[in-house]
């Protein structure tokens, strides 16, 4: 009897701590369910705050967009009031837009076409210099105007406003440029350094500039031909100076003559004042 009982005993406990071993594994694995949960929420709560956040930023945009539609409108109302008060109608106005475009148009098609002139007279007068020439002759075109610098030495006898022999083969390229442009004025303009001029009949250094000028003017009509009406002399003495005037270097590039070719004012005017038809 002590033998069944205690064979029974030992049935229970077994039993018992099966029992209590499957009671572990559900509690562990409802807790890792309930971990695995926990996290899941905490990311939900994250994305939500996240998406609340992007909702009132756009409502935040959309509200700042109306605003500035508002203004808008307030303005383009305002801008047809106004339009209406002076009896100018819509169409008018951009009738005088478009008007003022194409005579933009046209005045950048005169300024296209007097560019181009002036860079054919800038390539034709360098081909026909020799290189020797190209030293002591610098030409540019800036701002829609030919300038021709020549050096004094090539020019003039030493202090002297005199033009020299050397000089003639260049001043006659120059005048064949000047005649075969009708169109254009021309400016001759005459520049020294500041060293003051001690020469009898010379007062100072305007006088000497614009006796200088006045020489070649009167070459390029006496010699050469050309048209006394198209040409200008004008000295500006040691006022316009290219560079210091504290190195004999610079003292050289100072002392110079200047042939400055510009289309004549009137005709250029006229191109401009012909504005295109409305119909073109």
């Amino acid at each position: 009897m002590k033998k069944k009982n205690l064979f029974m005993m030992v049935l229970v406990a077994g039993a018992l701590t099966m029992s209590s071993c499957a009671s572990k594994k559900e509690l562990a694995a409802c807790q890792d369910e309930n971990k695995a949960l926990q996290t899941n929420y905490q990311n939900t709560k994250e994305q939500l705050a996240a998406s609340n956040t992007r909702v009132a930023s756009l409502e935040e945009q959309i509200a700042e967009l109306r605003k500035t539609n508002a203004t808008l409108q307030a303005s383009l109302n305002q801008s047809l009031t106004n339009a209406s008060q002076n009896n100018v109608s819509i169409e008018k106005l951009v009738d005088q837009i478009n008007e003022s475009n194409q005579y933009i148009r046209h005045l950048v098609e005169v300024k296209s076409k007097s560019d181009s002139l002036n860079m054919v007279l800038q390539n034709n007068l360098l081909r026909s210099l020799s290189n020797d020439e190209k030293k002591e002759v610098d030409v540019q075109v800036l701002k829609g105007v030919v300038y021709i610098s020549l050096a004094d030495n090539m020019l003039y006898k030493s202090g002297s406003y005199e033009i020299n022999e050397r000089a003639s083969e260049t001043l006659s390229k120059i005048a064949k440029i000047i005649m075969d442009y009708k169109d254009y004025d021309v400016l001759i303009e005459g520049n020294t350094d500041d060293v003051p001029i001690t020469r009898q009949n010379i007062r100072n250094n305007w006088d000497l500039s614009c006796l200088r000028a006045s020489s070649v003017v009167q070459a390029l009509q006496n010699d050469y031909g050309v048209d006394p009406k198209r040409l200008t002399a004008g000295g500006r003495g040691e006022y316009n100076p290219l560079t210091t005037n504290s190195t004999d270097l610079g003292r050289q590039r100072n002392r110079r003559t200047q042939i400055i070719i510009t289309p004549k004012l009137d005709q250029f005017m006229d191109l401009i004042d012909h504005a295109p038809d409305g119909d073109d």
